[in-house]
């Protein structure tokens, strides 16, 4: 019961995204934000996520009642996309709220999977989560015919969310049990290993200009607003095929697969700002999507769930700073460079994802200078 309520609420929670990154940019451009007002407000969610997190290193505890609170206050925000829309400081604020909400929950339930599901099992639950993500990107590009319309889509997702997310938490203790524990290693301690957590935050900076102005960047250059979908949800969906067979990957080593996926980025981005109108290179580039996205996600959360004691703590700042602080950078600078420099947006892309394997590759080096 419990995995099916957890497959619901990444189904939803992703629907979320879909309509967040792939669609309220272009509509904001459509509404005549700027590029680098775009890149302000998109950059407020992940910022948030970096934030937030040390609040609970001071004695915070992510528990039922601050989960429930989070769930509010990210419907709440959704809807007050509405009256914001026309003014840059409210929609800012709106964005706050939604960073906020989204931050606390996906990490509480991350941890509630691992336990319950396994990591060997967790892709084939996860996918769900891209499903949604992909459906709501097809449905969404056929009946957009207001920014009005995106909104509702993204308020609507927020609500059904909540709602799986609730009813998780009330059922969660019925189905952990001592027996889910794995040994972990280490107190949490980011400082002691600082070059894995530089690796994952540059790896989510390199993702900015993708997740904030991959839609702008490719119809500017004459690719059509429905090819452009199709390209996401081809990504979507080589995602969610590796999400249900990576099971047998995930018993190796989880740095090295981590390096792996990072490699594949640098070409992936080295792919869109070289052949960025030449469709088929951009199918295979969003074939990458598999190993950027969900290889580099699974092994991530995986490799910190077992190494750190304060489960929750750590994928709070596995989301805190990689996708917060390093999506917060990369929103934010991708912003400024499509403006001065568009069309060395994804260079600039592939360079960071570069530096993000060195910092993962020195991460190894002392992992076996310590054994």
């Amino acid at each position: 019961m419990l995995a099916f309520l957890i497959a619901a609420f990444y189904f939803f929670y992703f629907a979320i995204i879909a309509v967040y990154i792939i669609f309220m940019p272009k509509v904001l451009s459509l509404v005549g934000y700027t590029p680098s007002e775009i890149g302000i407000i998109f950059a407020a969610a992940p910022l948030v996520r970096f934030v937030v997190p040390f609040a609970f290193i001071k004695g915070l505890q992510l528990n039922r009642s601050i989960f429930n609170a989070a769930l509010i206050l990210m419907v709440l925000s959704a809807l007050a996309f509405f009256p914001a829309l026309h003014s840059f400081w409210a929609l800012l604020i709106a964005n706050i709220g939604i960073g906020i909400g989204l931050s606390l929950i996906l990490p509480y339930i991350e941890v509630i999977a691992l336990l319950v599901i396994g990591k060997e099992r967790y892709g084939k639950i996860r996918l769900f989560g891209s499903i949604g993500f992909i459906a709501v990107a097809l449905l969404l590009v056929k009946v957009l015919s207001s920014p009005e319309v995106a909104i509702g889509f993204l308020a609507a997702m927020t609500l059904l969310t909540a709602i799986f997310g609730y009813t998780i938490v009330r059922l969660e203790n019925d189905e952990i049990s001592p027996h889910h524990e794995e040994a972990p290693k280490a107190a949490f301690n980011p400082l002691k290993r600082w070059s894995l957590w530089l690796g994952l935050i540059l790896m989510q900076v390199s993702f900015g200009p993708f997740y904030n102005f991959f839609t702008i960047y490719e119809t500017d250059r004459g690719i059509s607003m429905e090819t452009t979908i199709y390209l996401w949800s081809f990504g979507v969906i080589v995602e969610i095929l590796l999400f249900y067979f990576q099971g047998p990957l995930l018993r190796r080593n989880l740095l090295g697969l981590l390096q792996f996926a990072v490699l594949g980025t640098v070409f992936r981005w080295l792919l869109v700002y070289l052949y960025a109108d030449n469709l088929m290179i951009l199918y295979f580039s969003q074939s990458l999507h598999a190993l950027s996205f969900a290889l580099f996600h699974t092994a991530a959360i995986s490799y910190l769930f077992s190494l750190y004691t304060e489960r929750k703590l750590a994928q709070q700042f596995f989301f805190g700073l990689s996708y917060g602080l390093g999506g917060f950078f990369g929103a934010v600078s991708s912003g400024y460079i499509y403006e001065i420099w568009p069309n060395e947006l994804f260079l600039s892309a592939a360079v960071v994802a570069l530096l993000a394997f060195v910092a993962l590759w020195h991460a190894a080096v002392k992992v076996k200078s310590e054994k």
